[in-house]
């Protein structure tokens, strides 16, 4: 489908794709940038008002230090795995893009907005955070690995009891333009509900 008369916003969803984490480059978003996109991916559907979601950003030399507990965290929580390789690996996770944001899903107590709107919301939070960088011009990967379900990891970024990581979304210029992937099938996906 051509996208080339279409609203920029449209051809922008109807274009977007994921790029690896360590395809992104420099320059990442600067401190205005940030801004903006962390003030879009703010303006999401949030049933009651209760903003169960928020940002931690990861950026310069704090990347190293998180790799380094990343280390340390990984040869506690799976000491089987942990050869000097793989330890290698985890140091330099956050180090593929010039920045993270850590979207944070905390689910608040309310009748009003039970808790799986709560976690959509913060999906949506990535989602627009993702769209906000695409829109200026950045490439991002929405990723958890193995780091966004470990409870040790989780203390080290502060985390709170009922918080949870619901995404590192890395950002950066894309090094290369990867082929676009096979998109699913409107007619397999879509029905019509038409009544009994």
């Amino acid at each position: 489908m051509s996208t080339s008369n279409l609203h920029p916003a449209l051809d922008l969803l109807l274009r977007r794709r994921s790029v690896a984490a360590q395809q992104l480059g420099e320059p990442g978003p600067d401190a205005a940038q940030l801004d903006l996109i962390l003030t879009a991916a703010a303006r999401v559907p949030d049933h009651k008002k209760l903003v169960p979601w928020r940002f931690i950003v990861i950026e310069g030399e704090a990347r190293v230090r998180l790799g380094g507990q990343l280390a340390e965290i990984f040869a506690h929580e799976t000491p089987g795995e942990a050869t000097p390789e793989r330890l290698t690996i985890e140091r330099s996770r956050f180090l593929r893009a010039p920045l993270v944001v850590t979207v944070v899903s905390r689910v608040v107590e309310n009748p009003g907005a039970p808790e799986w709107e709560q976690l959509l919301s913060a999906g949506a939070c990535c989602q627009n955070l993702t769209l906000a960088a695409n829109a200026l011009g950045f490439a991002t990967n929405w990723i958890t690995e193995w780091c966004g379900y470990s409870r040790g990891v989780a203390a080290a970024l502060g985390l709170g009891a009922g918080e949870r990581v619901a995404g590192f979304i890395h950002i950066g210029t894309p090094k290369l333009t990867p082929p676009d992937r096979d998109r699913p099938n409107l007619a397999q996906i879509v029905t019509r509900f038409r009544g009994v």
